[in-house]
């Protein structure tokens, strides 16, 4: 799960892609990452796993509408993910 929230984090951190995709959709990714990072955290919780990654996303869709600092939270939502992904084995 954390693979997949880290790559379409990434997918939004992308300058002028993510931004296209965010905009054209009427900011519907950003609700639609919220709800999917709450979740994730739900269970990183349950589980006992490290959250930090579903809080750095949860953070980039609340702040996601303002141009650079939401493509830097996703960036960095990403890395975190992508690194929480590759420690859960």
């Amino acid at each position: 799960m954390k693979w997949t929230f880290g790559g379409l984090e990434a997918l939004l951190g992308i300058p002028i892609l993510g931004g296209a995709i965010i905009l054209s959709l009427y900011w519907a990714p950003l609700a639609i990452m919220l709800v999917l990072h709450i979740i994730g955290l739900v269970f990183a919780a349950k589980e006992e796993r490290s959250k930090t990654g579903h809080i750095l996303g949860i953070l980039a869709s609340a702040l996601g509408w303002i141009p650079g600092v939401g493509m830097i939270m996703h960036i960095l939502a990403a890395i975190f993910l992508m690194i929480e992904a590759g420690k859960n084995k």
